[in-house]
């Protein structure tokens, strides 16, 4: 038997808002490690009914302030 591979995921840059897996996959990151950023409150998550869900703006400012954060080095 052939390998069963999963569905294709394909990258939507229509999206303003994403599920917390879709952020994960975004950051290439785990679920976990993406639920732990948002409990953290380094990602930032709205409402929208009874679902949560992570806005792209969000993920921007999360790379924006660690790249911010990092230490240069000496060599230039």
């Amino acid at each position: 038997m052939a390998p069963v591979e999963g569905p294709e995921v394909e990258f939507d840059p229509t999206l303003l808002a994403l599920t917390v897996e879709e952020a994960a996959r975004r950051l290439s990151v785990g679920r976990t490690t993406m639920y732990a950023l948002i409990r953290e409150g380094a990602v930032q998550t709205v409402p929208i009914g009874r679902l949560r869900r992570v806005p792209v703006k969000a993920i921007s400012a999360y790379l924006d302030a660690h790249m911010q954060s990092r230490p240069k080095s000496a060599a230039a």
